[in-house]
C-alpha cells in the first residue's frame, strides 16, 4: 500500500497551553487553571512552526489547541504568524466568559480558518454538568453566534459516551440551529479525567455509526468521527448495499475524506512542553521539540513508523479487510490494553476475509 501520510501529517495539534478555566470531566489534558512553567516560549513556538514547514506542500492544517488557547497572549500573533508560513489554522477555544466577541473578530482578523467550539448537551444542565462551570453552555451558543456573524467557520465538537449518548439527536438539532460547517463527534477515550465517564457499548458505537451514516447523507453540514475510525467501514458498507439496491449513495465520498487517517498516520500532537505525540490521546512521546527535528520525528521514528504499518497491528484489527480504510483507535487499544498495536475494542465487526484488504474497492 502507498502510504499517502508517511512524508507529512494532513493534521498537527499543538497544545499551546494547558490552563483553563472549565473543569471537564472528560478532560485529556487534566487541564489546569494556570499556565505550565515550561511551555514553550513565544519564540521556541515560533521556531516550531517554522520547522514544521519543512513538511512542504500541501502544508499540514494546524489546530492551536489546550487548555484553552486563549491563555495565552500570544495566541493572535502565532495565528497571523502562521498564516504568514501558508498554514491554514483552526482553534479550539473553551466556552468562557474569556472568550469574547472581540477575540473572535480578533482571531478572524489574523487569519483563523476555522473556530471549533465544544457543545456536549442539547441543554445547559447537560453540557456544564460536564464542562464543570455553569454559564459554559450560553457562552458557548453566545461564540456560536458571534463567529458566524464575523464569517468564521464554525465547526462544534461533541463527546459520545454512555452519559451523552441518548442526547446527540437533541444536539444535533441544537447544532442544525447554530449554522456549522461541521459536527465532529469524539467517542470518549477513558484517559486523562476522563476515566470517570462511560464508554458506550461496542453495539450502541455501531448503532451512532449507522445513523451519523444516514444523517451524513442528507445534513447540511460534514458530520465526522474523531477515535472511532471504524466509521469507514460502515459507511463503505451502506454505499456497497446501495449500489447492489441501485441507489445513489454519497457515503463512501463521506468515508475517503479521511481514509487512512489514524493516530500517528497523519496526525500529529505537540504537548505544551514539547512532546510530541502520535495524537492527543495517545500519549506515547516519540520526540521533544527541544532537542529534535518534529518533521524527523514524524517520518521516521520507531512509534510513527510502526503505527503506518498495518501489517504490525494484532488481534482483529491485523487480521480486517478494512485495517488499511479504518484502522481502528489506535489510542483507544493503548488506554484499554497497553498495546497501541492492539484491537480497537470498541469495534464490534467481526472480519470475514482475514488478510485481504477492501483498499481497492473503496478507492472506486
Amino acid at each position: 500500500m502507498t502510504n499517502g501520510y508517511a512524508l507529512r501529517p494532513l493534521m498537527v495539534y499543538w497544545e499551546m497551553t494547558r490552563a483553563c478555566d472549565l473543569a471537564c470531566q472528560h478532560c485529556r489534558a487534566e487541564a489546569i487553571s494556570s499556565r505550565h512553567p515550561d511551555e514553550l516560549t513565544t519564540e521556541e513556538g515560533y521556531a516550531l512552526l517554522r520547522e514544521l514547514v519543512r513538511f512542504g506542500e500541501p502544508l499540514p492544517n494546524l489546530v492551536l489547541t489546550g487548555g484553552d488557547p486563549l491563555k495565552r497572549p500570544d495566541v493572535f500573533d502565532y495565528v497571523s504568524y502562521a498564516r504568514g508560513l501558508g498554514f491554514n489554522v483552526a482553534i479550539t477555544p473553551s466556552g468562557t466568559t474569556g472568550l469574547t466577541e472581540e477575540k473572535l473578530r480578533r482571531l478572524r482578523e489574523a487569519g483563523a480558518w476555522m473556530l471549533a467550539l465544544s457543545l456536549d448537551g442539547s441543554t445547559a444542565e447537560r453540557h456544564d454538568t460536564l464542562r464543570g462551570v455553569q454559564g459554559s453552555f450560553a457562552q458557548t451558543t453566545q461564540a456560536a453566534r458571534w463567529a458566524r456573524a464575523a464569517g468564521l467557520p464554525l465547526q462544534v465538537n461533541t463527546l459520545v459516551c454512555a452519559e451523552t449518548l441518548e442526547d446527540l439527536p437533541s444536539v444535533y438539532a441544537t447544532v442544525s440551529d447554530i449554522g456549522v460547517t461541521q459536527w465532529a463527534l469524539f467517542f470518549l477515550i477513558r484517559v486523562g479525567r476522563g476515566v470517570v465517564l462511560r464508554e458506550v457499548s461496542p453495539e450502541e458505537a455501531e448503532g451512532v455509526m449507522r445513523w451519523v451514516a444516514s444523517m451524513s447523507a442528507r445534513s447540511p453540514f460534514r458530520i465526522r468521527t474523531t477515535e472511532a475510525p471504524f466509521y469507514r467501514r460502515v459507511a463503505l458498507q451502506q454505499a456497497t448495499a446501495a449500489r447492489r439496491n441501485g441507489e445513489a449513495s454519497s457515503n463512501a465520498a463521506d468515508a475517503r475524506r479521511a481514509f487512512g487517517v489514524w493516530d500517528g498516520n497523519g496526525v500529529m500532537f505537540v504537548s505544551h512542553i514539547g512532546e510530541i505525540y502520535p495524537a492527543g490521546f495517545l500519549p506515547l512521546v516519540a520526540g521533544h521539540v527541544r532537542r529534535d527535528d518534529p518533521v524527523d520525528v514524524y517520518r521516521e521514528s520507531p512509534l510513527f513508523l510502526s503505527l503506518r504499518d498495518p501489517d504490525q497491528w494484532r488481534g482483529k484489527c491485523g487480521l480486517c479487510e478494512y485495517r488499511q480504510v479504518c484502522g481502528g483507535s489506535r489510542a483507544r487499544a493503548y488506554a484499554a490494553t497497553g498495546d497501541y498495536l492492539g484491537s480497537d475494542p470498541l469495534c464490534s465487526y467481526q472480519p470475514v476475509a482475514p488478510g485481504q484488504s477492501v483498499l481497492s474497492a473503496a478507492e472506486m
